[in-house]
């Protein structure tokens, strides 16, 4: 079992029961789920662009993404609807607490000049919105091995009803936030 989520079952709903008073072990929030998003808008001039950026989400996550297409036809961007332009992931359960301990401990860390990430990038209902720009943080990601530096999205859902409340879960399982 990972770490992560031993440590969830006890210290973290511990603290946050008595920060924010709940009355049930059910109330205090947790993570639903990970959506890591990477957007390829050179895929649709080289179709093989698109298939190095799901293998290396493949590699990251641990779980097969799933190409996403144009909703639109955008002329300025020259896509067409059902054109390919991306690739996304949804990890839930075991894989995503593994994802949020090797991206805490371990990816992170290797941010060149990293001062923490961004405290205010929820959203109002309890979700974080992370921006990577390079998929070199990854340890699993051999640098001689890929053909382009992409960046992605990492969105994480809570169950969490107000912001300070997931700050102060993704706090405690301890996330580096700037300090302001």
């Amino acid at each position: 079992m990972s770490r992560l989520i031993e440590t969830y079952n006890s210290e973290i709903v511990d603290a946050m029961t008595k920060k924010f008073n709940y009355k049930n072990k059910l109330a205090v929030p947790k993570f639903e789920k990970i959506i890591i998003n990477m957007g390829v808008g050179e895929a649709k001039d080289n179709p093989k662009v698109l298939d190095a950026a799901v293998k290396d989400l493949t590699i990251i996550s641990g779980q097969k993404p799933v190409v996403i297409k144009a909703k639109k036809s955008v002329a300025a961007f020259k896509v067409r609807e059902g054109m390919p332009i991306g690739c996304k992931v949804t990890l839930r359960g075991r894989r995503m607490y593994d994802f949020i301990d090797r991206l805490i401990n371990l990816a992170l860390p290797r941010v060149r000049d990293f001062r923490g990430v961004n405290p205010d990038a929820f959203d109002g209902r309890g979700n974080y919105a992370l921006g990577i720009k390079e998929q070199l943080i990854f340890p699993e990601i051999e640098y001689d091995k890929i053909d382009k530096v992409r960046g992605m999205d990492v969105i994480m859902v809570t169950t969490a009803q107000t912001d300070e409340e997931a700050r102060e879960l993704l706090k405690l399982f301890g996330m580096p936030f700037k300090k302001q």
